[in-house]
């Protein structure tokens, strides 16, 4: 569900980013405040004191989920007078909104009573035989993100002659994350049971990007989550995950993101290793994988590397790709579009030798 409250008045003040401002005085107009799940997505990010906000999200605005970053850039170009494709100033990223057109949900799957436990469904038009589905897992930290936040990866896809469905999941604190995985496991499940809408029941793809990319692969090397449903994943797409290995990458991690990771996997060894894709390889892996990292982030490509090199010892078709010219946001917003051609041809080729 995408939330568009606008967050409660705090105290006086303003924080600003380029031309943007978050508004905490009652005074301000409604544009100019982000909703209420943003702020907080911020304040876990930069923490609560205003005069570090503005510098830490110069330098950490790509590490934003895709939904608040929107709400920002939105808000910036409405303070520079709606002037679009500008994204020169810094701290901002492009915008790419006019690059495509965003597809529309032809069906939602209500997979438990949550109401995170939801897919949603894009349809190619006029499909007549079952095709294969893409489905999507949003990143977030384990602690936010949006099922919704799709960019323009359904009419991509969908053009491309697949199904595309993005699920979403329960999050920190209220679910940890053995919990996520099991309802990723569940949404598979429940994709499955809908052939009546023309999805080949048994060729799907999990897609992933970040806190998702760890999901999609460990649910796609650890059968107890998908259960039976397990066998119907036919490839993995991971987008700059570095997840893969939890207590690798926690020895190695900045203060920051050591944080996301302890809240998420704690400090118990058994629990990391448990929770860990590369653990699980060598059992009943999911036959192909495609790794993409940005070049430059060197904990995503010690990741990855290490994954597709593990699956690679067992026979398993996986490799570590880097994509040049983005960031980790970039890679999942743009994928579908001329501005992300590195990753989406990666992608489309990936695609094409699982689905055919």
């Amino acid at each position: 569900m995408r939330f568009s409250r606008p967050l409660a008045c705090q105290a006086a003040g303003l924080v600003a980013l380029g031309g943007l401002v978050f508004a905490s005085t009652g005074h301000a107009q409604q544009r100019d405040r982000p909703s209420r799940a943003c702020m907080s997505e911020i304040r876990q990010l930069c923490g609560s004191d205003r005069s570090q906000i503005r510098s830490c999200l110069q330098e950490r605005f790509a590490e934003l989920s895709d939904g608040c970053a929107g709400e920002i850039r939105e808000r910036m170009e409405q303070r520079r007078g709606g002037r679009e494709g500008r994204g020169g100033e810094e701290g901002q990223r492009p915008d790419i909104s006019a690059s495509y057109i965003p597809a529309k949900v032809s069906h939602t799957v209500i997979y438990g009573n949550h109401q995170r436990q939801q897919i949603d469904i894009y349809a190619p038009d006029d499909a007549v035989d079952e095709l294969p589905v893409v489905l999507f897992i949003h990143g977030g930290g384990w602690s936010f993100g949006s099922h919704e936040n799709v960019q323009a990866k359904p009419g991509h896809f969908n053009k491309s002659g697949y199904h595309f469905a993005s699920t979403g999941y329960r999050v920190l604190p209220g679910a940890p994350v053995e919990e996520q995985a099991r309802d990723v496991g569940n949404a598979i499940k429940a994709l499955r049971g809908q052939a009546s809408l023309g999805i080949d029941a048994d060729r799907i793809v999990l897609m992933g990007h970040s806190a998702g990319a760890h999901l999609a692969a460990l649910v796609a090397t650890d059968p107890s989550y998908a259960g039976e449903a397990f066998g119907a994943i036919r490839g993995v797409v991971l987008l700059d995950g570095a997840g893969y290995d939890i207590a690798a990458n926690m020895a190695d991690a900045e203060p920051q993101a050591f944080q996301i990771y302890n809240n998420a996997f704690g400090t118990d060894p058994a629990r990391q290793a448990a929770l860990s894709p590369v653990t699980h390889v060598g059992g009943e892996d999911a036959p192909s994988w495609l790794a993409l990292y940005v070049a430059e982030r060197s904990e995503a490509k010690l990741q990855a590397e290490t994954l597709a090199s593990a699956l690679g010892l067992e026979g398993r078709q996986a490799e570590a790709v880097p994509i040049s010219g983005t960031d980790h946001s970039r890679m999942n917003r743009e994928l579908g579009t001329e501005a992300g051609a590195a990753q989406t041809q990666a992608v489309d080729a990936f695609l094409a030798r699982v689905f055919n």
